[in-house]
């Protein structure tokens, strides 16, 4: 939203001179949550500051950001590194972002156009908060974007990763441990047991895990070292899952609502190797999509509200 100031306003209706109308104005851009570096002195200048509206922007300090949508402004950064096959030849380019912040899905289909079968993978989803991108070597255990020579796309009609429930995963170095916060947009069919969206891809199940399913027990877990943290009959079908875990309660909510607290005591374990889409001990991969995962190395629950409101709003997961 574009805020017009009039500085003369200010000061005509301010007292104690033009000090005290330009931190009216100062106080009025911050509560909006904008940031003033400088103010001119010509009484009939016009101030055209702009709110933040990106994530990021708006809730910074995240350990690691993928998403198929712009999140920071400052970010110059590309969304995705993309692979193609043709005639069997493999090719890679960065797919960025429109002005807007949506997806270029028009330099990812001119990509596609003559890729074996119409078909690309995503070999980096990038980290556009710090620098954990998230990468697959392997061929044919890269996630699809390009499906047939139509992007991937999920009910919303916005762009997704098809993960295929059998090799699809993909791994990032991140020295992590609780407290921690995730948020993630994924539609999980239940094709699998025990597929993780965020987990450790070493050690055992007992350390962190911020995000999984089981399907035998239409379970969904953010950690594994105790009883299960919601459980829920529909957890299949797109969802936006939030995990916030410390060292004493872990908290796991669906589109919006938060569950109890189930007290355990999650300790503080680090892990620095970590798989998007698949679990390491029982070895089973997500089904289904994924647009968005936003994680943080501390408690959002002070902000969880406004950030899932942020995350509806342009994906309009639930009423």
């Amino acid at each position: 939203m574009t805020i017009p100031v009039w500085f003369q306003d200010w000061y005509n209706n301010g007292s104690g001179g033009i000090a005290a109308a330009a931190q009216v104005y100062i106080d009025r851009v911050e509560a909006d949550g904008g940031t003033v570096e400088s103010i001119g002195c010509v009484p009939s200048a016009v101030w055209d500051w702009v709110a933040p509206s990106l994530l990021l922007d708006l809730f910074p300090n995240a350990a690691a950001a993928y998403s198929l949508r712009k999140l920071r402004a400052a970010y110059s950064g590309s969304a995705v590194r993309v692979r193609k096959e043709v005639s069997s030849v493999s090719s890679e380019t960065d797919i960025g972002f429109l002005a807007d912040g949506s997806l270029d899905t028009v330099s990812l289909l001119a990509f596609a156009s003559d890729a074996d079968s119409g078909d690309v993978f995503v070999v980096t989803w990038y980290d556009q908060s710090l620098s954990n991108d998230a990468t697959q070597s392997t061929g044919a255990n890269q996630p699809k974007i390009v499906s047939g020579g139509s992007l991937v796309a999920d009910v919303n009609g916005k762009p997704a990763l098809s993960l295929d429930g059998v090799n699809n995963f993909m791994t990032l170095t991140l020295q992590l441990s609780t407290p921690l916060s995730l948020f993630a947009v994924i539609n999980e069919d239940g094709t699998n047991s025990f597929p993780y969206v965020f987990g450790n891809s070493v050690g055992s199940l007992d350390d962190i895990l911020a995000l999984g399913f089981i399907k035998s027990g239409t379970e969904v877990r953010n950690f594994i070292s105790g009883t299960n943290a919601y459980t829920d009959a529909n957890y299949t079908g797109r969802h936006l899952w939030t995990s916030i875990i410390d060292s004493s309660n872990s908290f796991l909510g669906k589109d919006g609502v938060l569950g109890t607290a189930t007290n355990n005591a999650i300790g503080t374990s680090i892990r620095t190797q970590l798989n998007l889409f698949r679990s390491t001990a029982a070895i089973t991969t997500m089904s289904g999509t994924a647009q968005e995962l936003i994680l943080y190395g501390s408690n959002q629950s002070a902000n969880r509200t406004a950030i899932e409101t942020n995350i509806n709003t342009f994906y309009s997961i639930y009423p």
